[in-house]
């Protein structure tokens, strides 16, 4: 059996990573671009946790380095990508919340041998992000301000550079999430539509239904 990076490059998937702050809707965007598009959403933290509770080797693993407030390698999370991209049967992803910081990106790049296409970043002001979490009454225990801020504090500081690194190549695509969420949207089908519809000269509208 062929190397699954050989086997996943060969199909050569079209990847959007996609950043933004806790609460700056890009969940929400995510959903529509799936809908509309016809992208696959892949969320790293979910595929940890997904993994991290099946029971399997890896995912105890996972758990125990969890237990003992160890970060998990990055190289393991980039595996769990690249399996769920494999097994999606599609060939265009969104990547939400990864690359989390430096060494993430280049583990993704030097295991995967891919480099996104772009880096959607949704732009929102920590105040807007605050109001927002701590308004959408979901319940949860990290949904306090002092958690908010210190999650917000790891974004800036972890997430900013991988931002700035691929500016620096023209991939960042930035939009101002602090509008409501359909005027969001409308720039996001401003970024998605030509690529869409530029594939060998043609049409391709029923991707957009």
């Amino acid at each position: 059996m062929q190397d699954i990076s050989v086997r996943l490059a060969e199909r050569n998937p079209k990847v959007v990573f996609v950043l933004g702050g806790p609460g700056s809707g890009k969940g929400t965007q995510c959903e529509k671009i799936v809908q509309h598009f016809g992208y696959t959403h892949l969320s790293a933290g979910d595929l940890l946790r997904a993994e991290k509770n099946s029971g399997s080797e890896n995912g105890i693993m996972i758990q125990n380095m969890m237990n003992e407030g160890k970060i998990v390698p990055s190289e393991v999370t980039v595996k769990l990508l690249q399996k769920a991209m494999l097994e999606s049967g599609n060939d265009k992803f969104l990547i939400d919340g990864f690359p989390r910081n430096e060494e993430n990106r280049a583990a993704f790049e030097a295991v995967t041998k891919i480099e996104p296409e772009f880096v959607l970043y949704f732009n929102c002001s920590e105040k807007e992000m605050e109001r927002r979490i701590l308004n959408r009454n979901q319940g949860r225990e990290d949904d306090n301000i002092e958690t908010i801020r210190k999650r917000f504090k790891v974004f800036l500081e972890s997430s900013l550079p991988v931002i700035e690194y691929y500016k620096g190549k023209g991939k960042v695509r930035e939009i101002d999430a602090a509008k409501p969420v359909e005027e969001v949207f409308e720039k996001v089908k401003d970024i998605f539509t030509p690529e869409v519809q530029n594939v060998e000269g043609g049409c391709r509208c029923c991707a957009i239904l």
